[in-house]
C-alpha cells in the first residue's frame, strides 16, 4: 500500500485539521462538518491528478476549445456515520460519481477485545472503476480492512482503490501496509503516534460521529 501524507506539506489543509482537533471549535457541529467537507474536497482534488484523462472538444459561444477531462468512473464510498461529511466533500469535486455506503461497528467481547461487524452494504458495480473509501479517523485499521473486503465481495474489483482519512494512527498505517495490496493508496492529513488500551487515537480528535451529528444512546 502506498501512503500519501498531505500534512507533510504546508497547505490550507493544516488549518482544517487544526480546527477539527480544537476542543473549543468542536462545540460548533456545523463548523466541524464543514471542515470535514473541506478536507474531502482537498483529498478529491489530489486524487484527481491520478486519474486517466483524454482531450475533448467543448463548444463555447465563440468557438471550440480543446480540454483535457477525466475518463475514470468513480464510486465514492463511506463508512456511516462519521464519514458522511468527508464523503460529501468528495462528491462536490467528483459530482458525477456513484456512491456506496456501509455501516460498520465494534462488537466488544471480554476486556478490550472487539471485532468489526459490517452488516449493511449498498454499492453499485465497482468492476473496473475507481473506488474512493472515506472515513474520518482510522484507529486500528480493522474497519477499513473489513469494509474493503465487503465492498469488493459485493461490488467487484475496482481498477484503483483510494482510502481517504483526515487522521490515522501510526499503528493503523503500519497494519494496512501489511494487509492491503500495492495498488491501494492511503491519503491522510496527519498520522498520530498513539493508541489507548481501548484503541482510541491520541491526540486524535474525539468521537467524530458525535461531534458531527450529536450524541447517541
Amino acid at each position: 500500500m502506498k501512503v500519501i501524507n498531505l500534512g507533510e506539506t504546508n497547505s490550507v489543509l493544516g488549518s482544517f485539521i487544526a480546527e477539527l482537533r480544537d476542543i473549543r471549535i468542536q462545540k460548533d457541529s456545523l463548523r466541524f462538518r464543514t471542515n470535514l467537507e473541506r478536507v474531502g474536497e482537498v483529498f478529491a482534488y489530489e486524487i484527481s491528478k491520478t486519474l486517466t484523462y483524454s482531450e475533448k472538444d467543448v463548444t463555447t459561444p465563440l468557438g471550440i476549445a480543446r480540454v483535457s477531462t477525466p475518463d475514470s468512473q468513480i464510486v465514492a464510498s463511506t463508512i456511516l456515520r462519521a464519514g458522511l461529511p468527508v464523503h460529501n466533500g468528495i462528491l462536490r469535486v467528483f459530482d458525477h460519481a456513484e456512491s456506496a455506503f456501509l455501516a460498520a461497528f465494534r462488537k466488544y467481547g471480554k476486556g478490550d477485545y472487539f471485532e468489526i461487524r459490517a452488516d449493511y452494504c449498498t454499492t453499485p458495480s465497482l468492476e473496473g472503476k475507481v473506488l474512493i473509501l472515506s472515513d474520518t479517523l482510522i484507529a486500528t485499521g480493522a474497519s477499513v480492512e473489513v469494509v474493503l473486503k465487503k465492498l469488493i465481495h459485493d461490488g467487484g474489483h475496482p481498477s484503483q482503490i483510494h482510502i481517504v482519512c483526515p487522521i490515522a494512527s501510526n499503528y493503523a498505517v503500519d497494519m494496512l501496509c501489511q494487509k492491503l495490496d500495492d495498488d491501494v493508496t492511503l491519503w491522510v492529513g496527519a498520522i498520530d503516534p498513539e493508541l489507548t488500551s481501548h484503541s482510541y487515537v491520541i491526540p486524535g480528535l474525539g468521537d467524530a460521529g458525535d461531534l458531527a451529528f450529536g450524541g447517541k444512546l
